[in-house]
């Protein structure tokens, strides 16, 4: 078994706790639960605004992976989301162990687990492993879907070339050693080739009638409006076959939708409820979930030309802004400040400079800069959501930003998109011509392994539109600490580098550093069983609801 699995990941420091209604037709049928915490229908009120693809590699962000790609799919590896108390650890999924080759780290064995079926009935093998790998990096292969390979690109750069061994045996080769490899396969799910060919060999097709290893199957698709899962009885792991007789997800990107069909009876849990309405729906019975996760929320900056090709004032944008206020008068505490990419306690932030609100150094760093905010303003504009996985409340919020830097001489433009248009934006990076005037782009980032922490995001290998160093930031320093430390399987020298990267980072600012979500949702207190992971994603096989 492999050193990730020995040790699995780093336990982590948690930081301080610190509108119309759209017409929507949503199901009142709600069965009691049983005595023994099993059964009822659990209805979600997502914030995206349409239903992730359920065809495989999902969309919508994490969103897409929370609700949609962890229930219907697996993947070799999975995090475990039973506890909260610290970060997830990797765990196995459709592998039972793993190995990385000890005279040749580039390649990594992975046992498949026996006797594990696809929805449609199927064996998952060796064959289906590389069928799904071909399906999202072979652009010759009959199954090959540019959407779902666009949707997961991000993931798949480090891996070149897979191999069966045997029936439940296979070889997965990196483009160079690497001890990040093993986190990026918890995102790569596996669907039934025998179910494609069935429907016509028409990927369409088949999200209407998905077949995965999950341990809920889709019985209903209605794009725009809900999707409806079931659980798999025949789960390969018989601890996780829901409890659930049915979950129902229905897309409300608006905010006052979601808290008016949370306090109509409409639905039983929504995702990132209004921070004003905590207090009401605390008193009313509802429960509300606050922890820390891996979250960020910041602007990446286009680096390739006026204003934010200057570091002068990208370190002013990041004095300029009250983070403190924008958390606690405007988000009612769901959230805190964040000054980097990873918070104050993590093993990975080393010691940084610190960007406290400081409005006058702010002005002075402009005014070294050529611009005295008066004759001379800085103009700029920021690409923002409407909604979205982890956006939290995008306008409000970067309406008190655009307020911070007017005060400063800073003149920002909001371009308001929805989300899923914004994640294919983002993808393109600033180097796309549809970029191209853009000051920053908006969008909430996660930090739980190093790959996507640091990896795809800084190093110069990453450049869009090959992964998400979207900026593109370039820095020969950044680059080899983070080489060293994806050479390395010792964790804590893996940690004092990326410490390293971060302090770099952070001086450099090609982003502006706002804030970390505290992943606020509401539930009904008919829900039970439910665990908030420190985690982007959650485990529906516990909850049930209460009769």
């Amino acid at each position: 078994m492999g050193p990730h699995h020995r040790r699995q990941l780093p336990l982590m420091k948690t930081f301080w706790l610190l509108t119309a209604l759209v017409s929507i037709i949503i199901s009142l049928w709600q069965p009691a639960a049983d005595a023994q915490g099993k059964g009822g229908v659990l209805r979600i009120g997502m914030t995206a605004a349409d239903i992730p693809h359920t065809g495989g590699q999902p969309d919508q962000g994490f969103e897409g992976f929370r609700f949609i790609g962890y229930q219907l799919y697996d993947g070799l590896v999975r995090w475990d989301l039973s506890q909260g108390e610290r970060l997830p650890d990797v765990v196995p999924g459709l592998a039972e162990r793993w190995e990385v080759r000890k005279e040749e780290p580039t390649k990594w064995t992975f046992y498949l687990r026996r006797g594990v079926k696809f929805h449609d009935g199927t064996d998952f093998n060796a064959d289906a492993v590389l069928w799904n790998w071909e399906k999202i990096k072979n652009k010759e292969a009959p199954q090959f879907d540019s959407r779902q390979a666009g949707w997961s690109h991000w993931a798949t750069t480090e891996m070149q070339s897979w191999r069966k061994l045997d029936d439940y045996t296979v070889e997965l080769t990196t483009t160079r050693p690497s001890s990040f490899a093993l986190t990026q396969l918890i995102y790569v799910f596996y669907a039934s080739p025998t179910q494609w060919e069935k429907v016509g060999r028409d990927w369409r097709a088949f999200a209407n009638n998905p077949a995965g290893t999950g341990p809920f199957k889709l019985t209903k698709l209605v794009q725009r409006e809900r999707a409806e899962l079931e659980p798999n009885q025949s789960y390969w792991d018989p601890k996780r076959v829901p409890k659930l007789d049915k979950v129902i997800l229905f897309p409300m990107p608006e905010v006052t939708t979601r808290l008016a069909a949370l306090r109509n009876g409409q639905v039983d849990w929504i995702e990132v409820p209004p921070p004003d309405g905590l207090p009401s729906l605390r008193q009313a019975g509802f429960q509300i979930f606050l922890h820390p996760y891996p979250h960020n929320w910041p602007y990446n900056l286009n680096l390739t030309k006026p204003p934010f090709d200057n570091k002068l004032i990208r370190q002013a944008v990041n004095y300029a802004i009250d983070r403190e206020g924008l958390c606690k008068s405007l988000l009612n505490g769901t959230c805190i400040a964040g000054t980097g990419v990873v918070y104050p306690g993590h093993p990975w932030f080393g010691d940084p400079i610190r960007y406290e609100y400081d409005p006058a150094k702010a002005k002075e760093l402009l005014k070294q800069a050529g611009y005295d905010g008066k004759n001379k303003r800085v103009k700029t504009s920021v690409l923002v959501s409407t909604s979205g996985s982890g956006q939290m409340l995008p306008l409000p919020m970067n309406e008190f930003i655009q307020e911070n830097l007017r005060e400063v001489g800073i003149d920002l433009e909001l371009v308001p998109i929805e989300w899923n248009a914004l994640i294919q934006r983002w993808f393109k990076g600033f180097q796309d011509a549809e970029n191209a005037n853009l000051g920053a782009i908006n969008i909430s980032l996660q930090f739980v392994e190093p790959h996507g922490a640091f990896m795809r995001r800084f190093h110069s290998a990453f450049v869009a539109p090959k992964s998400t160093n979207v900026m593109p930031y370039i820095n020969p320093e950044v680059d080899r600490l983070l080489e060293a430390a994806e050479r390395t399987f010792d964790q804590q020298e893996r940690d004092r580098l990326l410490a390293s990267v971060h302090e770099i980072i952070v001086e450099d600012a090609p982003w502006v550093f706002i804030v970390h979500d505290l992943n606020p949702r509401a539930m009904t207190p008919k829900v039970k069983g439910f665990v908030q992971p420190q985690s982007w994603f959650v485990d529906l096989t516990l909850p049930w609801m209460e009769k």
